[in-house]
């Protein structure tokens, strides 16, 4: 399957601004925005998951109804609906849409975030309870009814249902940099999502997860790899948008709204990602070719936050740089993420593909070692 890439759907004109938070759903400014993602030659785009954002599922089914072919992934937290009826309501999504969605399971890495709709479970607890929960969609996806189940955290007998997927599968993404993660996305995940590292770094997360896959006997999981790319006509032009950036995010950062949404958010998360991404900013702030850590120091690393900052064609090849080592979807979105957006559609997009494309038609070898970069082909 060829490298695909995946956006964010974005709700608001100011969604997600640094030091707003939750700002309300525009439906007018989303129908805009899905527009621009079909526009873009966007192969997916992820519907978040947040206790104040919209319901995820209905966003997706917004996403497919003023959509011709950016497929919705889902984001979907276990623990809130059983997942009889959250089967049930994806395949009939799926139906709608003409086979278009794809779920992404989030554990939940953050116990404040996860007390807020009222779930005390640990992460160790959330993980096994994702586990069950991936191993009943498939169940009532692909097999006959009725079906019955008996987990630690599930149980129900005799569920039927008729509501198939259109193509008999529905794609399950799992996503995380801890152990739990790698165990449960190795062993059930069809794509495995990781935020922007280095590429020594995501190489080893990615032997992680694949050993956890072969060692199941099953199909290695597609990797998902996400960034907040900074690009422009030049290098040069990159680099000062990337350092305004900054400057704006620092000053956005000081205000008394944003150290209230610090402190609700539990100032510096613990999940293992963010963790991870603090760590390779404090070794400094550019690795490889072009990924730019200050952002992810500033915002302590929450979220994706790496960026890859140059000309369309430095970030272009950066992001090959990342398929050579077995990342399969790339996730791309911006700081000013409409405009961004329709630049990566318009100068990101087709480089990467025709780059790709050439290697492929001629039989250019992959290049293994992270330390050595190839330029994209003329």
């Amino acid at each position: 399957m060829p490298v695909e890439f995946i956006s964010a759907t974005h709700i608001s004109d100011d969604h997600r601004k640094v030091g707003t938070g939750f700002t309300g759903f525009d439906p007018a400014y989303t129908r805009r925005f899905v527009h621009a993602l079909d526009d873009g030659g966007f192969d997916w785009t992820l519907c978040a998951y947040g206790s104040p954002s919209p319901d995820s599922l209905q966003l997706g089914q917004f996403v497919a109804n003023n959509s011709e072919r950016v497929k919705p992934m889902i984001a979907h937290r276990p623990g809130f609906q059983f997942p009889t009826q959250v089967a049930k309501a994806f395949a009939g999504l799926d139906r709608i849409s003409g086979g278009r969605v794809g779920i992404h399971i989030i554990s939940g890495g953050a116990d404040v975030e996860q007390r807020r709709e009222g779930d005390y479970t640990t992460k160790v607890q959330r993980y096994e309870r994702s586990d069950e929960f991936v191993q009943i969609l498939r169940k009532v996806w692909y097999e006959d009814g009725p079906i019955s189940f008996e987990g630690k955290h599930y149980r129900f007998e005799d569920f039927q249902t008729d509501i198939k997927p259109v193509h008999g599968e529905i794609p399950v993404s799992i996503g995380g940099s801890s152990a739990e993660a790698y165990d449960v996305g190795g062993r059930l995940g069809d794509i495995f999502g990781l935020w922007g590292e280095p590429l020594r770094e995501t190489a080893e997360q990615i032997a992680a997860v694949n050993a956890v896959a072969d060692a199941a006997g099953r199909p290695r999981p597609r990797i998902w790899n996400s960034f907040r790319p900074i690009v422009a006509p030049t290098d040069e032009l990159a680099w000062e948008k990337a350092h305004a950036i900054l400057a704006q995010t620092r000053a956005a950062l000081a205000t008394p709204d944003a150290a209230a949404l610090a402190r609700w958010n539990g100032e510096d998360p613990q999940n293992v990602g963010s963790v991870r991404l603090r760590k390779v900013a404090e070794r400094g702030d550019v690795h490889d070719r072009c990924l730019w850590t200050p952002l992810a120091k500033e915002l302590r690393g929450a979220g994706s936050t790496t960026a890859l900052v140059g000309s369309y064609e430095t970030v272009a090849a950066a992001l090959v740089d990342y398929t050579e080592i077995g990342v399969d979807l790339l996730s791309i979105r911006g700081w000013d993420v409409f405009n961004d957006m329709v630049d990566y559609g318009r100068h990101v997009v087709p480089l990467v593909r025709q780059e790709l494309a050439h290697r492929e038609a001629t039989g250019t070898a992959p290049v293994l070692n992270p330390d050595s970069r190839p330029a994209l082909a003329a």
